[in-house]
This record gives structure tokens, sequence and C-alpha cells, in this order.
């Protein structure tokens, strides 16, 4: 009993001393960077791939016509006191939310102004669209 008490006192004796030596520190002699050049290829793209090249405005919204209502489907509206909520083409909105809305090469930006009772409205720059819900 005494022997085995001895050397498990020897054995933490030793690890300690071994614990309190300092470790060197650790100098980089180069440190790697990266950077992009204009016109070279991305190293995180597949071998071979181009990307598309960009026609046109990039399909901002500048203007343009009027978005009929029939381009929105309002499915579900949740009117309670801890917030209004309604799926508006398969996507969760609350009110104030802003969201794009891509027609071809086109994409409007489009802001849920209100969710009522039964409708949505929502707004385009002066435009007000409202769309009902619709019941199946």
């Amino acid at each position: 009993m005494k022997r085995g008490l001895l050397i498990s006192i020897s054995i933490l004796t030793g690890l300690s001393s071994l614990q309190a030596t300092e470790q060197p520190a650790v100098e980089l002699k180069n440190k790697s960077t990266f950077a992009m050049d204009n016109g070279s290829r991305n190293p995180f793209w597949p071998i071979g791939w181009k990307p598309a090249p960009k026609i046109g405005n990039g399909g901002a919204d500048h203007g343009g016509t009027d978005l009929p209502p029939t381009v929105f489907v309002v499915s579900t509206i949740t009117v309670e006191p801890s917030g209004r909520f309604a799926i508006i083409n398969g996507k969760t909105m609350t009110e104030g939310q802003q969201f794009g809305l891509q027609m071809g090469t086109q994409t409007y930006q489009i802001t849920v102004k209100r969710i009522e009772d039964g409708r949505v409205i929502l707004g385009r720059r002066d435009q007000e669209i409202v769309v009902p819900l619709r019941r199946k």
C-alpha cells in the first residue's frame, strides 16, 4: 500500500514538472494570401466552367408596366395578436417585408404593405396591388 502510494506521488510530481515547461512561440515564415485578378478564373469553379455572360441591365427593376394581381398567389392569411402572416407565391411573408418577383429576365422589388382579412396589399414604387386570398 505504501509502495503504491509512493509510486503515484512520484508519477504526479513528474507530470507536473512536464506541464510547467514553457512551449516555444511559433513564428510563421510565410502567410498565405489570395488575390483575385480581373479576368482570371476563380479557383473554386470547376475546370472548364465559365460564368454566363451578363445580359442587359442585369434584371433590375427600372419602372416598366404595372404588375397585375394575377401574378401573385395568396394561399393563406393568418391574423393574430402576435402578428400577421401570409403565404404569397409559396413563401411566408410578414407586413413590411420585401421580396423579389422574377418574371422572365426582369426582377421586381415588392413590399408587403398590409395583410388584412381576406386580402394582401402589396406595393411596388407608386403602384398598390390588392391580391385577394384564393380559396379552393
